[in-house]
């Protein structure tokens, strides 16, 4: 699965992409998420207030019960305001 991170998210984990291998039990956003908080100090820091970050999977924005699987590409960012 590719992961690509954006704004302050990708300064705070200090990747803008990577490339990582699920475990099985990663069944939806949520538990990727979950999961990421998991990889580094950093992941965990970033993704501490999940309420504020927002997931699209293949480029489509989604909630955190969406389904993803080993092909998708998820995208994960802060809200965008703008005016």
């Amino acid at each position: 699965m590719k992961i690509l991170y954006f704004a302050w998210l990708r300064t705070k984990i200090g990747v803008a992409t990577e490339t990582v291998d699920l475990p099985a039990e990663v069944r939806d956003v949520g538990a990727l998420v979950a999961w990421l908080k998991t990889r580094s100090p950093k992941h965990a820091d970033a993704l501490a207030n999940s309420t504020v970050v927002k997931v699209a999977v293949n480029q489509e924005h989604v909630p955190y019960d969406h389904p993803v699987g080993p092909g998708d590409e998820v995208a994960l960012f802060p809200p965008v305001t703008g005016g």
